[in-house]
C-alpha cells in the first residue's frame, strides 16, 4: 500500500484534478445562469487540440494557451447562439458541440498534421513548471505543491476569483439571479441574455484551459478523444460542489485523486481495462449518493 498511497500519488492528484476545477468552474457559472452545459467534453477537447496547433506552428506555449482559449470563447458563444438566442434545447446543443468537437479534431489531425489517432512532436513547446523557492524547505509541501504546470496555480486563483465574482460583486449577483428569477433581472434593467452569453463564453474560456493543460502542461501531445469524460465528471464536480466554486474545488480534487489511483494501480499488474474504471465508478457513486441525500431530504420536507 505504500508504494500506491505515497506523496507522489497526491502531487498527481493535483495535476489530474486541474483540468476537472478548470472546467467545473466554467460550467457552474452557466449552471447559475441557468444553462446546464453538457458541451464541456467537446470544448476541452477543442482546447486540447488549439493548444497542440498553436504551440507546434508558433513554437510558443503561450500561442497554444491562446489559441485553446480562443477556440474555447469560439464554441462558448456559438452553444450560447443556439441555447439563449434560438431557445434550442440545451440537452442536445451540448451533445451535439461534443460530437462536433470529436469529429473537427479528427478532421483536422489528419488534414493539418497527417496523422490518425496521435500526434506528438518534440516542436511542440510544452508549459513551464513553476518553481517556488519556499516551499525547497518543507519536503512534504514541495513534493505535492512544488513544480507543477503553471495552469495548475492559475486554477487555483480562478477558484477564488469565481467565488468573488459571484458572491461579491454586482455581476456575480446578476449571474444568480438570471438562473433564478430572469423576469425580476429584466425589472431592474438588465438584461438577461447579455449576462447569460457572458456565462456561456466564460465556460468555454475555462474549457480551453483545461484542455490547454491536458495537451500541454500534462502530456505533451494529443491524441483524438483525449478529454477521455472529464467534461462529465466536472459536471459530476459542479453537482456534488452544489455549484459553490471552494465546494466544486474539493469535488474535483476527489474525482482527480481517483483518477490519479487508477493510474497508479497499473502498476501493480491490474488490467488498464479495469483501473480506468475507477473514476467513472467513483464519478457514479458520488452522484448516487448525492441523489439518495436529495431523496431523503425530499422524503422529510
Amino acid at each position: 500500500m505504500k508504494d500506491i498511497f505515497d506523496l507522489a500519488l497526491f502531487q498527481n492528484t493535483i495535476r489530474t484534478a486541474t483540468p476537472l476545477i478548470l472546467a467545473a468552474l466554467g460550467g457552474l457559472l452557466t449552471m447559475h445562469a441557468g444553462i446546464l452545459n453538457i458541451g464541456m467534453e467537446g470544448m476541452i477537447l477543442l482546447g486540447a487540440f488549439f493548444g497542440v496547433l498553436g504551440s507546434y506552428f508558433f513554437s510558443s506555449s503561450l500561442m497554444g494557451v491562446l489559441l485553446a482559449v480562443i477556440s474555447g470563447v469560439a464554441i462558448g458563444a456559438l452553444f450560447g447562439f443556439f441555447v439563449i438566442e434560438l431557445k434550442s434545447d440545451e440537452f442536445i446543443i451540448g451533445i451535439a458541440i461534443n460530437i462536433f468537437a470529436g469529429g473537427l479534431t479528427v478532421f483536422l489531425l489528419r488534414s493539418i498534421f497527417g496523422v490518425k489517432g496521435a500526434f506528438s512532436s518534440p516542436d511542440i513547446v510544452p508549459l513551464p513548471d513553476v518553481h517556488i523557492p519556499f516551499l525547497d524547505k518543507i519536503e512534504f509541501l514541495d513534493k505535492i505543491f512544488n513544480n507543477h504546470s503553471i495552469l495548475v496555480y492559475v486554477s487555483w486563483i480562478l477558484v477564488a476569483l469565481v467565488y468573488i465574482l459571484l458572491y461579491k460583486t454586482p455581476y456575480g449577483y446578476w449571474i444568480r439571479g438570471v438562473g433564478e428569477h430572469e423576469e425580476a433581472l429584466e425589472t431592474a434593467g438588465i438584461n438577461p441574455k447579455k449576462v447569460k452569453y457572458v456565462s456561456s463564453i466564460l465556460c468555454g474560456m475555462f474549457c480551453g484551459l483545461a484542455g490547454a493543460h491536458l495537451s500541454l502542461g500534462y502530456l505533451t501531445l494529443f491524441t483524438e478523444n483525449m478529454s477521455a469524460g472529464k467534461g462529465f465528471i466536472a459536471l459530476a464536480a459542479i453537482i456534488f460542489g452544489s455549484s459553490n466554486p471552494i465546494k466544486v474545488y474539493g469535488a474535483s480534487l476527489l474525482f482527480g485523486f481517483f483518477d490519479a489511483l487508477g493510474i497508479r494501480v497499473q502498476s501493480l499488474g491490474i488490467p488498464s481495462q479495469f483501473t480506468q474504471m475507477i473514476p467513472y465508478l467513483a464519478t457514479v457513486i458520488v452522484l448516487f449518493g448525492v441523489a439518495q441525500k436529495k431523496l431523503i431530504k425530499g422524503k422529510a420536507d
